[in-house]
């Protein structure tokens, strides 16, 4: 079956980069018309979409992190990575890798809706503390 496991720091001082990695077994990240996210939900809010990567490497971000978010990907791991630059301790939140598919329309308000999400992976707690 499908499984997304996340990895990376659990602490991040502010000002620094959170750089976090999304491993995928069962299925690739090239195939058609799937898309993989990365989630965030702070203590106490909702969830809150950072982020896509399309099967065919486009990218798309939430328009209120943009300036600081980068998502790219290495198809040889079938991962992929989101950086988070100038965290500030609102940023702590527990992260989510997600996949949403197949789509062929409407990408973009899917993506930044967590119901259309079938796959996620269990998330890691990433604190913004100095």
């Amino acid at each position: 079956q499908v499984q997304l496991q996340e990895s990376g720091p659990g602490l991040v001082k502010p000002s620094q980069t959170l750089s976090l990695t999304c491993t995928v077994s069962g299925d690739s990240i090239t195939s058609n018309y799937y898309y993989w996210s990365w989630i965030r939900q702070p203590p106490g809010k909702r969830r809150e979409w950072v982020g896509g990567i399309a099967y065919s490497g486009s990218t798309w971000y939430s328009p209120s992190l943009k300036s600081r978010t980068s998502i790219s990907r290495d198809t040889s791991k079938n991962q992929y990575t989101l950086q988070l630059t100038s965290v500030t301790p609102e940023d702590t939140a527990v992260y989510y890798c997600a996949r949403m598919g197949p789509i062929t329309y409407n990408v973009y308000d899917s993506l930044r809706d967590a119901s259309k999400y079938n796959i996620w992976g269990q998330g890691t707690q990433v604190t913004v503390s100095s």
